[in-house]
């Protein structure tokens, strides 16, 4: 492929398919979508932009399937009865704020979030909690899932292994940290730092998945419910992480869905990234996380 047909414009507003550059119809594409189990909706944690265009997508699939759930990678499992309190209306907005620890567990501006949370208490649409044990996974990347008893597993089960191609992926991840936390050697991470990068990267992958589907697989509806996802891009792009670690755990009808503000793709590049990506509004500033308080939270109830 020449130089020029490498690159697609994408303009401002659309829908582009990864596939093949093709700009899709986006009323046809929503409603396919609506079709999945689980639709993942890829971010930056700090763009503001990203965070109203997942609350539009989330809204555009509601309205095709009612039965939804929407879960969020910034909860940890523990925290599930508070999100149950918030959805049912029982903790006003400062209250849920401070009885989830937001700032203690997640520490990126709250408001950013906030027309998220209140679409799901609008809508009833139930909010999971889908991370782990923040203890945890240092605990697998420095041990190693074999030296987890079960009963400290938060409720998780262990990570398929990682493929070589996500092993490539996290590894140029790793390597925007070149310098940091002691030497990097050969242009890229020391091999016991890389594997405990990617056993705590892929701790991260299975939690999301497996509380999907303990979420999935306790939901006692007549149809099964449709699933968001708001999850930090880096553990959806290429089928890796969580969709792949859903994958094996059954759940194989996986949409994966993200946003750019680029005015051109490199098809090279996006191949394969996801089943679409939205050309967003120029973003603002990324804003700045807030300071932690980094107390730690209380260790979790033996898992069931």
């Amino acid at each position: 492929m020449n130089a020029r047909k490498n690159r697609i414009t994408h303009p401002r507003a659309t829908w582009l398919s990864p596939k093949d550059g093709r700009l899709l119809d986006a009323s046809r594409f929503v409603r396919r979508m609506a079709k999945k189990e689980v639709v993942l909706l890829g971010e930056t944690h700090n763009v503001a932009e990203i965070h109203r265009w997942q609350l539009h997508v989330a809204a555009a699939l509601h309205t095709l399937r009612p039965q939804m759930m929407m879960g969020f990678e910034m909860f940890p499992r523990r925290l599930q009865p508070v999100l149950d309190e918030w959805v049912a209306g029982q903790l006003d907005t400062n209250a849920f704020i401070e009885k989830s620890e937001w700032y203690d567990v997640w520490g990126f501006p709250a408001e950013i979030y906030l027309p998220l949370f209140h679409f799901c208490r609008q809508q009833k649409v139930r909010m999971l909690a889908l991370n782990c044990y923040r203890p945890l996974v240092t605990r697998v990347g420095k041990e190693g899932w074999e030296n987890i008893p079960e009963s400290e597993r938060d409720g998780l089960t262990p990570s398929a292994p990682a493929t070589p191609a996500y092993r490539q992926y996290l590894r140029k991840i790793s390597e925007r940290f070149a310098g940091q936390k002691g030497a990097v050697q050969n242009g890229g991470m020391p091999a016991y730092s890389e594997d405990r990068f990617i056993r705590a990267q892929q701790t991260w992958d299975r939690a999301f998945a497996c509380n999907i589907v303990h979420a999935l697989n306790a939901d006692a509806s007549d149809s099964p419910p449709l699933v968001i996802g708001i999850i930090g891009r880096g553990h959806l792009e290429y089928g890796h992480g969580t969709p792949y670690q859903l994958k094996d755990l059954g759940i194989k009808n996986v949409g994966v869905l993200l946003p750019s503000s680029e005015p051109e793709v490199r098809l090279d590049e996006v191949r394969g990234i996801g089943d679409g990506i939205f050309r967003l509004d120029v973003p603002e500033p990324p804003i700045p996380i807030t300071e932690r308080k980094r107390r730690t939270p209380p260790a979790p109830a033996q898992a069931s």
